[in-house]
């Protein structure tokens, strides 16, 4: 599964570890999200993260 980054503030999402503190399984692919998700640190909107390239 891919990774994705907050461009305000550099956090990483990883499906593997999901976002336990938001409601977000472990394995839970970043298309899966919801559209409310916000980055657990900044509260930055979904549509501020992009790929990590591998």
């Amino acid at each position: 599964m891919q990774k994705y980054r907050c461009e305000v503030c550099d956090y990483i999402y990883d499906p593997e570890k999901g976002d336990p503190d938001g409601g977000i399984p472990a394995g839970t692919p970043f298309e899966k999200l919801p559209s409310f998700w916000v980055c657990p640190v900044c509260g930055a909107a979904i549509i501020k993260f992009t790929l990590v390239p591998e």
